[in-house]
């Protein structure tokens, strides 16, 4: 018996490895192309609407099938095909938004690439619910989330430095640079392959059979019944949505102040690294405090932090430094609700409830850019930054009020 549970302990930590390998080359692959679609479309003459419209493209494709894809992964044996088939997906929308000649084609290109990461986080979230116990749940979701976020710090700095100093936004050198940034990022996505392709799954599932996994018989509306389920999916929601904003439209802010894209990805590097620091450390802050307090925290530091990065965006130092600050705080709260969501159903009906989770962060990624888009045609791209850090505090105000 010990030996077996020395077996399978292995297996879990050889698993979790890998999973923070691909976590990493497909988040940065991600991180690559997405702020680089806006230097794309700027050089279509896009403007603050048509960056949100194409933001919420990326979406549309998740927002639809992340339920079926949550049952797809309660009951698949072999999940990690599930995995290989998203970053399959990132590689080709990479490919899609770099032979894009138009907006249009980049909004579908980024549809693809929403659908690739779907699939991949759905198929990494829903086997570390599934192996791991649950004493070490926070550990599994914080690796795995540092490993997001050590892309999201890799990625931008990539498609900073391969497009330069340079701020002329229609040049063909830039034009140039942003096909081989493009190129660069679904190169990337492809290098996860090898790593998902052998058999390193855990062979043993913690609460029902690895040969054949328990069907879930949750609907939606059963899981967002679940007492806490829709707080802790709106702090979701508002954390993942200020990601998407923050990648989207500062690049628009920093074109409007005549700041290079090495600046921007620079600074998007920043915030990533500040939420590797702070994931690494979630086993540790876990273990002194309450879940739903670093929640809370992370929902109102980062959203006071984060707004001040476009205020100071012409002094780089203070602008680095609040998403220095955010970051941190950022980084902290999505491991939080995953592990906080997963624990408040049966085992059997985790990869539902996750996928539940991403349905409604990709409802947000829809709706808030285009919400955040017209709140920028008033008060600039700057605005759409705002707009959510607002909401970032508004959730942590429900949090408090909800306790």
């Amino acid at each position: 018996m010990v030996a077996g549970s020395k077996a399978n302990s292995s297996g879990i930590m050889r698993w979790l490895i890998v999973l923070a390998a691909t976590g990493l080359l497909s988040q940065a692959a991600l991180n690559l192309v997405r702020p680089v679609t806006t230097y794309k479309l700027i050089s279509f003459g896009s403007g603050s609407f048509t960056v949100g419209a194409v933001t919420a493209a990326y979406a549309i494709l998740p927002l639809f099938t992340a339920m079926l894809l949550g049952r797809v992964s309660s009951r698949i044996r072999r999940i990690r095909f599930l995995m290989v088939a998203g970053v399959g997906l990132i590689a080709l929308g990479g490919l899609g938004v770099n032979l894009a000649p138009n907006a249009l084609t980049v909004a579908l290109a980024s549809a693809v690439l929403g659908l690739g990461h779907l699939m991949f986080t759905i198929g990494g979230q829903s086997s570390i619910a599934r192996y791991f116990p649950d004493r070490d749940l926070d550990k599994g979701f914080g690796w795995f989330t540092a490993a997001y976020a050590a892309g999201q710090f890799i990625g931008p700095l990539i498609a900073g430095i391969v497009l330069g100093t340079d701020t002329d936004a229609v040049s063909a050198e830039r034009i140039a640079d942003i096909s081989l940034s493009l190129w660069i990022g679904a190169g990337c996505a492809l290098l996860s392959i090898p790593f998902l392709l052998p058999n390193f799954q855990p062979r043993v599932s913690k609460s029902v059979s690895a040969a054949r996994p328990e069907r879930s018989s949750a609907s939606i509306g059963s899981i967002l019944r679940v007492k806490g389920m829709t707080s802790h999916m709106f702090a979701s929601m508002m954390l993942l949505s200020m990601l998407d904003i923050l990648t989207a439209f500062l690049p628009l802010v920093a074109e409007k102040h005549e700041v290079s894209p090495t600046a921007v990805g620079v600074l998007l590097a920043i915030r990533g690294c500040a939420s590797v620091v702070s994931r690494l450390f979630i086993p540790k802050l876990s273990a002194h405090f309450e879940r739903r307090h670093l929640l809370v925290a992370s929902l109102y530091a980062s959203g006071v932090s984060i707004a001040l990065a476009p205020i100071f965006i012409d002094e780089l130092w203070a602008s680095g430094l609040a998403l220095l600050v955010g970051g941190f705080f950022l980084g902290l709260g999505q491991p939080m609700t995953m592990t906080m969501i997963s624990t408040s159903v049966p085992p059997v009906d985790r990869g539902a409830a996750l996928a539940v989770r991403l349905m409604g962060n990709r409802l947000g990624q829809v709706a808030l850019p285009l919400v955040s888009s017209s709140v920028a045609a008033g008060m600039g791209p700057a605005g759409a930054i705002w707009f959510c850090c607002a909401l970032l505090c508004l959730s942590g105000v429900e949090k408090n009020r909800r306790h």
